[in-house]
């Protein structure tokens, strides 16, 4: 029987632009690659924060693996939880090298003040090792592509030995062939860890090809959830990003060959 290890009922979260969830309920099994869809204000990061305890739910329930994440000690969530952003620039004078950077993952284990040891070490070098970013590890972190930069976002949450995977919007901003590194990486990753991982994007180029299982969200609900290959039609499309189907019949080609 599948073991849920992430579960959400009923979860709102509201702010003063207005609900950014509303009653949303959502099941994610031990091992599943979810991607989750919909356009900018959809409530895709929110969704996210209120997963790794950083969101505040107004009222409903939110528990990983088992646990009420409303009473968990959050620190003790976030060692369990790894959480890749969409790349934003980094200054190149920041000193800083890429191992440096990728060791702020196992801090979050350690804690703060702790120093790391020769384990904790050994343990960031295997994660640049995973995403091919070894020969860059004294390379100043700024001094990086955008590509390159999320490879290390991705190793220090690597570092952090997690068994979930947030990642929001992580090719957002990328070119085409770095787009397409990253989206093989993750779904390496997520295979070779044996992690969960939850994929947002608001691109539909990025992700048909990665994923398990789609959730559609738009306006702080989920419109449907299930296999990709039955939500990515041209109507579920269409409706999800206010579009006629024949602007969404245009993309199709480029959404890996998802059929109707």
């Amino acid at each position: 029987m599948p073991e849920a290890v992430i579960h959400l009922e009923n979860a709102v979260v509201a702010y003063r632009e207005g609900m950014a969830l509303h009653h949303v309920s959502l099941q994610v099994n031990r091992g599943e690659f979810v991607g989750i869809i919909g356009p900018n204000g959809a409530g895709k990061t929110t969704l996210l924060t209120v997963i790794n305890g950083l969101g505040k739910l107004q009222s409903g329930l939110v528990s990983v693996n088992g646990v009420n994440v409303s009473r968990q000690n959050h620190h003790e969530l976030r060692k369990k939880v790894g959480y890749v952003a969409q790349i934003e620039r980094i200054d190149p004078r920041m000193p800083m090298s890429v191992r440096d950077v990728a060791m702020i993952g196992r801090y979050g284990v350690l804690g703060l003040f702790h120093a790391p040891h020769k384990a904790d070490w050994q343990i960031v070098d295997e994660a640049l090792e995973m995403v091919n970013m070894s020969h860059l590890a004294k390379r100043p972190i700024g001094h990086l592509s955008g590509g390159e930069q999320q490879r290390v976002a991705i190793a220090r949450c690597l570092a952090q030995q997690p068994e979930i995977l947030l990642l929001d919007e992580p090719t957002a901003s990328l070119d085409w062939k770095a787009q397409t590194d990253i989206l093989e990486l993750v779904r390496h990753i997520h295979e070779q860890r044996g992690l969960t991982t939850l994929f947002v994007t608001h691109d539909l180029d990025a992700l048909p090809h990665t994923c398990d299982r789609v959730v559609l969200m738009k306006n702080g609900e989920i419109t449907g959830d299930g296999a990709p290959d039955k939500l990515i039609t041209t109507v579920n499309l269409s409706r999800l990003y206010d579009l006629p189907a024949a602007q969404v019949e245009e993309r199709r080609p480029h959404i890996h060959g998802q059929g109707k």
